[in-house]
């Protein structure tokens, strides 16, 4: 836990909310400031243009970006072979390696310019869906370019707005007593933003989470797909009402047939999916028509084959992505570690932008308090964890997490402390085991479930 953290968990919840605004005044700086009005205008712009100019403008992009990246970002100049070199001056992206996670974990830093060194840069990790986070780094440009992007192809297209109240569910510890009683929720006067704790939502809660809808006059939700479907179930169980909503924009977890139609019954509104990594590497939104559209003017996408072949439309494969937003730390050819395929079919809306199919293997276990809250996303345990490797969190009953680890140089006791504190923080009291381990086994696919419930399906 960092400083910023403790210093928060002991303030009061007023003082947690000011500390919010405070904080909501800062990313809306970050996030809006100079240069945003013209990189959402240029998203907008864009909108409507024809496959073939989208072709044109992905070659360009790529041309200048792998120039870049093959003389002035140190991973790339050591690593690829003079051949590759030369493909990448000339843009051709194909004949590139694949770039994996690990050497990014090990050195963030080697993947920056080294021919620019940007007045501010921002740091930001992954929730670490394969159990460890990514770090990123950012310029406050590329924080606006991402924001403009999101309200003019995601916000925008489901009727909102970035500039309209919003609740937000996400892995932030915005309430870190675990046994709180209420409120579940810490307010961003500047934003007019519900940040909404994930680690407190059961049936005996959501009233609360309503009430705040009520109370800030939200316009629309964004954030975590499960944790607004199990708010939404709880609503539709107690016939709680919401108030007038215009979307539910859903992130980081799939959106299945099943969660859309509970939550549309529960918060009367249009629900759309988005796809996209923290990374930047890849963006993907819904429109009207509920087909989920990639920004080709955000990033390549290529969905391969185990032999590294492109997948035919409709076939599932692996994604692989080269995303234009960040070029101060680019990743080009980065397997993102979803499994997702192409859909032949255009889109009514008649936007010219490629629509996936289906993006597979997002949904994780749900993990289970005593008290009944049910969590998601909850390998965020591990962020900030510099002595660990890879984790794993198995939950083998209501009151008993293992956790295994494999543990980095310098692991001790206080480590495993960390995460037994991190983890009964959400749950509440529970027994947790923390097992190292030399490895955590992979499926066939080479992943390993971040998050595993050993419950009975009549405990969950």
């Amino acid at each position: 836990m960092g400083l910023t953290d403790k210093i928060y968990a002991r303030l009061p919840a007023r003082g947690q909310d000011i500390a919010a605004s405070a904080f909501g005044l800062y990313r809306h700086w970050l996030r809006a400031g100079p240069g945003y009005a013209e990189l959402l205008r240029g998203y907008r712009d864009r909108d409507a243009w024809p496959l073939d100019r989208f072709a044109a403008y992905q070659a360009e992009q790529l041309k200048t970006l792998l120039g870049h990246a093959a003389d002035h970002i140190p991973y790339y100049r050591r690593t690829w072979s003079e051949q590759e070199k030369a493909a990448a001056r000339a843009g051709r992206l194909a004949e590139l390696p694949l770039l994996a996670k690990d050497p990014i974990r090990r050195d963030p830093q080697d993947f920056a310019r080294d021919d620019t060194r940007p007045l501010l840069r921002y740091r930001f990790l992954t929730s670490g869906s394969t159990g460890t986070p990514v770090q990123t780094l950012w310029t406050a440009r590329e924080a606006r370019d991402a924001r403009a992007l999101r309200e003019a192809r995601s916000a925008n297209w489901a009727g909102a707005s970035f500039n309209e109240g919003r609740a937000t569910f996400s892995g932030r510890i915005v309430v870190p007593d675990a046994n709180s009683e209420g409120p579940f929720h810490r307010y961003n006067r500047v934003e007019n933003q519900i940040y909404f704790s994930a680690f407190h939502l059961n049936r005996a809660n959501a009233d609360q989470y309503v009430a705040a809808l009520w109370r800030h006059k939200t316009q629309w939700l964004t954030g975590y797909a499960v944790s607004y479907y199990l708010l939404a179930r709880h609503i539709l169980d107690r016939k709680l009402s919401v108030p007038a909503l215009k979307a539910v924009i859903t992130t980081s977890e799939k959106l299945t047939p099943d969660m859309r139609a509970v939550m549309e019954r529960a918060y009367r509104c249009r629900v759309f999916e988005e796809y996209g990594t923290v990374e930047n590497a890849v963006f993907a939104s819904e429109c009207a028509h509920q087909r989920l559209h990639l920004s080709p003017d955000a990033g390549v996408l290529e969905i391969l084959r185990t032999d590294g072949s492109a997948c035919d439309p409709g076939e599932a494969g692996e994604v692989v992505a080269t995303g234009f937003v960040r070029r101060y730390q680019p990743f080009i050819r980065y397997r993102v570690g979803d499994v997702a395929a192409w859909d032949p079919d255009p889109c009514a809306c008649g936007r010219q932008m490629p629509v996936l199919r289906e993006v597979l293997g997002r949904i994780e276990d749900v993990v289970v308090g005593p008290d009944g809250r049910q969590l998601v996303r909850f390998h965020g345990i591990f962020v900030g964890q510099d002595h660990v490797v890879e984790g794993q969190v198995i939950q083998e009953a209501l009151d008993r997490i293992r956790v295994k680890v494999v543990p980095a140089a310098g692991f001790d006791q206080a480590d495993a402390d960390d995460i037994g504190r991190r983890v009964r923080q959400r749950l509440g009291d529970v027994s947790v085991i923390v097992e190292p381990v030399e490895s955590i086994p992979r499926s066939a696919n080479g992943k390993f479930k971040a998050v595993v419930s050993q419950l009975k399906a009549n405990e969950r």
